[in-house]
């Protein structure tokens, strides 16, 4: 990636930043847009809307706004990430309503993981949405759950600032280790006080995206002893999303092995 321009144009850098996520991601929101530019949700919407009239963006009936006909060329990169999300999100509805906590779908990226959708529990405290926030992979339990499934090379290779045999890159690699061995990421106020989260990984063909599910909240309703009895849930909902992947696929595809430590 080159340097910023020395007289960089705020409004079309950040249009640009909107056009890498609908194409990375497949859907962007108003709201996701806003926190990821760190701009009011009113700029973010006009944003989208020269986006949309341009035709590089649509609005969804959701609201969101996904690849428009100015992209069609990119159909293929675009198709699978909205596989992803829409197979994805009414399994994700029903574990929130069967949990009644915070859900989302996150995929890797590079080091980091970005927070594709979130489905927000009904109670008054609750953990808000995450959509289109990204964090570094190894400090949330979905990003541990995804890294655990790749070999210790892959892992080394996406972070190179962990040299190998360091300190920290032994941790991680411990860390992934037991990861894999329980079959799920766990944070508990790792990233963010008052927070914990369990998380597992998908496992779907290649075509797609790394990713997984995670059930998030607030640490005073859900402590650290009380989180593993939300993992019979995660994981059924993982599975039927999984069945759902595999029968949307195109025949031929090959299929990843089924992450260690799933049940």
């Amino acid at each position: 990636m080159q340097n910023s321009p020395r007289y960089a144009i705020a409004s079309v850098d950040n249009a640009l930043v909107l056009l890498q996520t609908v194409m990375h991601e497949g859907v962007v929101r108003v709201a996701a847009a806003a926190r990821e530019l760190g701009v009011a949700k009113s700029t973010a919407h006009r944003l989208l809307a020269q986006l949309a009239h341009r035709g590089f963006v649509v609005q969804a009936p959701d609201r969101s706004y996904v690849p428009g006909p100015a992209l069609s060329g990119l159909a293929p990169a675009r198709d699978v990430a909205v596989r992803l999300v829409d197979v994805a999100l009414p399994h994700l509805q029903a574990l929130c309503g069967s949990v009644n906590e915070t859900v989302h779908l996150m995929v890797l990226d590079g080091a980091e993981v970005r927070f594709v959708r979130s489905v927000e529990s009904s109670q008054a405290l609750r953990v808000g949405s995450r959509e289109g926030i990204r964090l570094p992979a190894r400090l949330t339990p979905g990003g541990l759950a995804i890294l655990a499934t790749l070999p210790p090379r892959e892992v080394e290779r996406l972070h190179p600032s962990l040299r190998p045999g360091s300190e920290d890159a032994v941790r991680l690699l411990s860390q992934l280790a037991t990861t894999r061995k329980a079959g799920y990421g766990l944070n508990y106020e790792a990233t963010e006080t008052g927070l914990t989260a369990i998380s597992v990984a998908l496992t779907a063909d290649d075509a797609l995206p790394r990713a997984a599910v995670a059930v998030s909240a607030p640490t005073v309703r859900l402590r650290r002893s009380q989180i593993l009895t939300l993992l019979p849930d995660l994981r059924a909902c993982c599975r039927r999303i999984e069945s759902d992947l595999a029968g949307s696929a195109t025949s031929g595809r090959t299929r990843r092995p089924p992450a260690a430590g799933r049940r």
